[in-house]
């Protein structure tokens, strides 16, 4: 189905740190100059201790934000729903409270609308293509960027060593960031070879499960 209004989201290539230590400085930085400039940001985790660890770092930072990661579903919607005011920091993991739609307060369309920042990336492109998809409605102002590092789960299954030789290569220093469409690229197709993965699982599930009816 065609989009009802073009897409004006700028979706970033992703940025790759060395460590997880460095790459939760910077996305705590971000989130901070952010809040700071008025821009609404959506701060996905696919772990609940990783959306705690954000935000004791915020707020040690004293930034104000909120937490979603279904231990209070009660108040998800209202959270979410708040989740495009001017300086609003929102951390979900999973992209909690799907169902409903974030609208854009005052003054954040020229802010450059809900940023969404992925602290890792799933093992499902869908989740995180979920994720990306909560800015930028209906040709709304927004923006997307995943931060990565080569000690998350899904690098470390596929091709750290290889984007860890590039990093040395190029004598990337503590903290230094590489940005490069081939590691998105690389990290798209070991999505990829997950997916086929737990997709053969599940056939041979039903496959098992004809036998036994």
């Amino acid at each position: 189905i065609p989009t009802h209004r073009d897409i004006s989201r700028d979706d970033r290539d992703d940025l790759v740190y060395k460590t997880k230590r460095e790459k939760y400085n910077a996305v705590v930085d971000e989130i901070v100059d952010a809040h700071h400039r008025g821009q609404p940001v959506l701060v996905g985790t696919i772990a609940v201790e990783t959306s705690e660890l954000i935000a004791r770092m915020l707020k040690r930072k004293n930034i104000p934000h909120s937490v979603l990661n279904a231990k209070q579903h009660e108040k998800e919607a209202e959270v979410v729903a708040r989740a495009g005011q001017k300086s609003a920091v929102t951390i979900a993991t999973n992209m909690a409270g799907r169902g409903t739609d974030i609208k854009l307060g005052d003054g954040v369309k020229e802010a450059g609308g809900l940023h969404i920042l992925g602290t890792e990336r799933h093992d499902s492109r869908r989740i995180d293509l979920q994720l990306r998809g909560r800015s930028g409605r209906q040709g709304d102002a927004g923006s997307s960027v995943f931060y990565l590092s080569l000690e998350d789960d899904l690098m470390r299954l596929f091709g750290s060593d290889k984007v860890a030789s590039i990093m040395d290569r190029m004598g990337i220093e503590e903290g230094e960031v590489i940005t490069a469409g081939m590691i998105t690229r690389a990290i798209g197709n070991a999505q990829k070879k997950v997916e086929v993965r737990n997709f053969g699982v599940r056939k041979h599930l039903l496959e098992y499960d004809d036998v036994m009816n």
